[in-house]
C-alpha cells in the first residue's frame, strides 16, 4: 500500500510539472495569440465583418450641440463698448455618418468619401429652431476686415452696396436660419457679379456646407501590409500635403481620419489625426487611465499647445499671422475672412481674451475635448470634440456698418461633436476584448499555481510515506525485498 501511495504521489508531481509547464506555455503563447486576434479584426477588410462594419457604418449615435452666444447690446458695441454675450443652447442634432464610394487599392490603401448629414433633436434640445438669437454679421463684419486696404472710395462703394440690401452689423435670425441658411439678397448678388467670394452659391448659414455634404476623399491605410499604419491617411482629395500654411511642418497631412487610431497604444503614444474642418492636422495627448462599463481606457486630450501662437510655441509659427495664443487663423482656407478657431469660451487661451467681452467662464469638464481610446485596439469608446468659431472685427473707415466697434476677437457659436459606444456593441467589445483576454490571463497562472500546489502536495506525501516506511523498516515490520524497494526510492 505504502509503495501504491509513493507511486501515485510521483505521478501527481509529474502531473503537476506538466501543469506548471502547460500554464508556462500560456504565459508566452496567451498574448501572441491575443495579439493576433486584434491584428485580425482590425485591418480594414471586408472579411472583418463586425469590425469593417463599424469602421463603414460608424454605428455608434454622435450628436452635434450647437450653443449661440446671443449679443445682448448691439447698438453700445458700435459705440465701443465692450461685447456682452449670453449662451443659448444647446440646440442637439443627430448626426449620420455614411462612407461610400469605397474603393480598395492594390498598395493596402481604400480611399472613399464620408457623409454626413444632420437631423435636429427637440427633445435633447434646449429650445427650438425657431427660437430667436443675434450675433455678428460676417458678411458685413467679415467683408469690412477683408477691404480695409482697398482704396476709400472703394469702401465707400461696399458701404452703400451693404445699405442696399439692408445688411446691418448684426444678424437676429431663426437658429434654423442661421444654421443652415437665409435667403440674403447681397448673397445673391455677390454669386452672380463675384462669383467664387463667398463658400456657398445659395443660401447663406453657419452650417449650410456641412449638411448632405462630404469631407474630402480621404484615401487611408487598411493595415494589410503593416498593422502600425492602420487608419492613418495616405493622402486627402489627392493631397499628401497642404498649401494652406506657412511652413512644411504646419502643411503635413498627419494621423488618421479621426475616427480610429493603429492598435496597442501605450501612455507615450499620441492621437494625431487630419481634419478638413480645421483645415490642418491635429494631436491630442495622453491625460490619464480610466475605465467604462468595466473597460480600460486612456483619456487623450488637446495640448495648451494645439492653438498657440508661433510666439509661445515656435513649431506654430507656420499657422500664423497670428494674434493671441488660444487662436488659431483659419482665414486662409475661410476665403479669407477673418475667422479664427478655439476652445469654447476662450478655454485654455491667453487670459486677455477673456477681458475684451463679457460673459465667457471656460472650465475643462464643459469646454474641454477629449477622446476615450481603448488602447489594445485603438478604438474610441467616448468622445467630446468641443470648438469656437469667433470673428475678428473692428471699426473700419468708411464703412459706417462697423461703427465704433473695438478690435475684438468675438465668440459666434461653439459646438460639440460628441458619441460613445453602448448596447450591444459595447457588451461584444466587453466580451472579446475584456473577459476573454481576462479568462486566458487566468487560465494562464491557474495553471502555474494549481500545477505548484499539486507538486507541493504531491512531494509532502512522497515525504511522509518515505519516513512512514524507513520508521516500520527500523522496527523489523518490513523486511526483505520490501526493505530494498523502500530505500531505492
Amino acid at each position: 500500500m505504502a509503495i501504491n501511495k509513493a507511486k501515485v504521489a510521483i505521478g501527481c508531481i509529474a502531473a503537476g510539472t506538466l501543469t506548471v509547464l502547460l500554464g508556462v506555455v500560456f504565459l508566452f503563447v496567451g498574448p501572441a495569440v491575443m495579439k493576433d486576434q486584434v491584428i485580425k479584426n482590425t485591418v480594414i477588410d471586408p472579411k472583418n465583418e463586425v469590425s469593417y462594419r463599424m469602421w463603414k457604418d460608424v454605428p455608434v449615435p454622435f450628436y452635434m450641440s450647437v450653443y449661440f452666444f446671443n449679443v445682448l447690446n448691439p447698438q453700445e458695441i458700435l459705440k465701443g463698448e465692450k461685447p456682452m454675450v449670453e449662451q443659448r443652447g444647446p440646440f442637439v442634432y443627430r448626426k449620420q455618418i455614411q462612407k461610400e464610394n469605397i474603393t480598395f487599392h492594390s498598395n493596402g490603401t481604400v480611399s472613399y468619401l464620408e457623409f454626413r448629414r444632420f437631423f435636429f433633436e427637440p427633445d435633447m434640445s434646449s429650445g427650438n429652431e425657431s427660437e430667436v438669437v443675434t450675433i455678428p454679421n460676417m458678411l458685413v463684419l467679415g467683408a469690412a476686415i477683408m477691404m480695409e486696404n482697398l482704396p476709400f472710395a472703394v469702401r465707400l462703394m461696399i458701404s452703400a452696396t451693404f445699405k442696399t440690401f439692408k445688411e446691418g452689423p448684426f444678424l437676429t435670425k431663426t437658429v434654423g436660419e442661421l444654421m443652415w441658411g437665409y435667403d440674403s439678397g447681397l448673397v445673391d448678388f455677390l454669386n452672380k457679379y463675384l462669383p467664387g467670394m463667398l463658400p456657398s452659391t445659395g443660401k447663406f448659414g453657419l452650417f449650410a456646407d456641412f449638411n448632405n455634404s462630404n469631407t474630402g476623399l480621404f484615401t487611408i491605410h487598411t493595415g494589410q501590409d503593416d498593422i502600425r499604419k492602420v487608419h492613418m491617411v495616405d493622402s486627402w482629395n489627392g493631397l499628401t500635403k497642404l498649401s494652406n500654411w506657412n511652413s512644411p511642418q504646419c502643411n503635413m497631412i498627419n494621423g488618421t481620419a479621426g475616427q480610429m487610431w493603429p492598435p496597442f497604444m501605450s501612455r507615450e503614444s499620441t492621437l494625431p489625426f487630419y481634419s478638413p474642418d480645421a483645415c490642418r492636422s491635429l494631436e491630442l495627448v495622453y491625460q490619464r487611465d480610466g475605465v467604462m462599463e468595466g473597460i480600460p481606457l486612456y483619456r487623450y486630450v488637446a495640448p495648451k499647445t494645439m492653438f498657440a501662437n508661433g510666439s509661445d510655441y515656435a513649431p506654430n509659427e507656420g499657422f500664423c499671422p497670428c494674434r493671441q495664443s488660444g487662436l488659431l487663423n483659419v482665414s486662409s482656407c475661410r476665403h479669407n475672412s477673418p475667422v479664427f478657431i478655439s476652445h469654447p469660451h476662450f478655454f485654455n487661451a491667453d487670459p486677455v481674451l477673456l477681458d475684451f467681452v463679457h460673459g465667457l467662464k471656460p472650465t475643462e469638464d464643459e469646454h474641454g475635448l477629449f477622446i476615450d481610446i481603448h488602447p489594445l485596439t485603438g478604438v474610441p469608446l467616448n468622445v467630446s470634440i468641443r470648438l469656437q468659431l469667433n470673428l475678428y472685427m473692428k471699426r473700419v473707415s468708411a464703412i459706417t456698418e462697423t461703427g465704433k466697434i473695438s478690435e475684438v476677437v468675438m465668440p459666434m457659436i461653439w459646438f460639440e461633436e460628441s458619441g460613445y459606444i453602448d448596447g450591444p456593441i459595447l457588451s461584444t467589445f466587453y466580451t472579446n476584448l475584456v473577459v476573454l483576454p481576462a479568462v486566458m490571463e487566468y487560465m494562464q497562472y491557474g495553471f502555474i499555481v494549481l500545477g505548484v500546489v499539486i507538486i507541493l502536495i504531491a512531494a509532502l506525501v512522497h515525504h511522509r510515506v518515505k519516513v512512514s516506511d524507513e520508521e516500520r523498516v527500523n522496527k523489523g515490520e518490513i523486511k526483505g525485498e520490501i526493505k530494498g524497494e523502500i530505500y531505492r526510492k
